[in-house]
């Protein structure tokens, strides 16, 4: 026969497994997260871009995963194309002025990013500005200047309700590679794509990172092209350095479970177990818990019997008798407390036992002539004996450090 407990836990799992089958084939929803991170698959990270550039430019992608100062300071000699692409490209300074020394030794310098923060410096002379669509669709209209390379329609992008552009460039040094605006004719020329010159290399800037994710490059053909116009700007004779590092979705080191609490159907399998157990043990621990009978423990009678005897013996008038077993009990607890010899009383023993009681020689000199007093009498009154029991109660209280 099963007992209950077993058929809880049974209860427990098969609605467990009915949880976690139902959550398995439930429709995933999509994760629209901003990644760019190269080894996600999600609609916003780059995965076919990454794969596209592999098959395109082979052995010349050299990817990075160390921070862009870092690794020009220690690869200083290298020459190509620096690629750094996410959705915010918030850049410290320091790094920004590696990038543009080394860029204008005669290397590319490729951003990528909505906004670039305020690390860019105002010789590249630039300013953005956001772009609301004006229809209820918020659809942008994208398109590349070049002939050769623009599509024959413009790009529609339709997941956003804005996007940067460059409001204010430098028209004198400043070549625009690609517009948007939020009308299919493109009457106005927003540049979300331009090139500078900057020393004997260049600096490409885009501010339409999308445009190198999964989602967009995979929408359809004209989306494609897109993007490969614009990695035709890359000079694939170099090197392209792609930055990993700068990237919203980067890897980063998780404990195990961390990981396991990631996946929402392992997360509440997680959870429900852990309230299973924690109801298996309430009413499993409530039905097997008994009531602890209350023992009342024997009563220590020794003192209440002491008292007795001491009483017989005061109301018998034996005086002497409860001297000698005082005294008797006081001779004990000087030995066993102080370690000190009762035999035989002389100077040595009278400083022993001053030095151990807090108490001068003259003190501990004179209560032991009194009790020695006491033996020697063959009556002892009562004034005497409760003088007696007062001063060895005194010796003690001093004798334990207390006044």
């Amino acid at each position: 026969m099963i007992k209950k407990g077993g058929i809880y836990i049974i209860l427990a799992v098969i609605t467990l497994v009915i949880f976690m089958a139902l959550e398995y084939n439930k429709p995933k929803e999509v994760n629209w997260f901003p990644s760019f991170a190269t080894h996600h698959k999600i609609p916003y990270g780059t995965k076919v871009l990454n794969d596209l550039m592999e098959q395109r430019f082979g052995d010349k992608m050299i990817p990075v995963f160390r921070p862009p100062y870092e690794y020009l300071k220690q690869n200083d000699s290298i020459s190509g194309t620096y690629f750094l692409l996410n959705n915010d490209l918030k850049l410290d300074k320091t790094e920004v002025e590696e990038l543009l020394e080394w860029t204008a030794k005669g290397n590319t310098l490729f951003l990528a990013g909505s906004s670039f923060g305020q690390s860019l410096p105002d010789e590249l002379e630039f300013e953005t500005r956001i772009l609301y669509s004006d229809d209820i669709q918020h659809n942008f209209y994208m398109q590349l200047v070049n002939p050769h390379i623009k599509t024959d329609e413009p790009i529609i992008f339709s997941k956003k309700s804005n996007f940067s552009y460059f409001h204010k460039i430098d028209t004198l040094k400043t070549t625009v590679l690609g517009v948007i605006d939020n009308f299919e004719t493109i009457s106005v020329k927003n540049a979300n794509v331009i090139k500078q010159n900057y020393g004997k290399g260049t600096i490409i800037l885009s501010t339409f990172p999308i445009a190198f994710t999964n989602y967009f490059i995979l929408e359809n053909n004209n989306n494609t092209n897109h993007t490969s116009g614009l990695l035709s700007y890359l000079d694939n004779s170099k090197n392209i350095y792609v930055d990993n590092h700068h990237k919203t979705g980067k890897t980063f080191y998780t404990s195990p479970m961390r990981i396991f609490l990631s996946a929402k159907e392992l997360k509440w399998a997680y959870y429900i177990v852990l309230i299973g157990v924690l109801f298996y043990v309430f009413f499993e621990g409530k039905r097997k818990q008994r009531a602890i009978p209350i023992v009342t423990p024997l009563k220590n009678q020794t003192l209440a019997f002491t008292r007795t005897i001491a009483d017989m013996y005061y109301e018998k008038s034996r005086q002497k008798e409860i001297t000698e077993h005082k005294i008797n009990f006081f001779m004990e607890y000087i030995r066993s407390k102080f370690y000190v010899n009762t035999l035989e009383k002389n100077d040595d023993f009278y400083n022993s036992i001053a030095a151990r009681s807090f108490h001068t020689k003259d003190e501990v000199k004179e209560l032991f002539s009194y009790i020695e007093q006491l033996t020697n009498q063959p009556n002892i009154t009562n004034e005497e004996l409760k003088k007696l029991n007062t001063t060895i109660e005194e010796f003690k209280v001093k004798a334990n450090g207390r006044k």
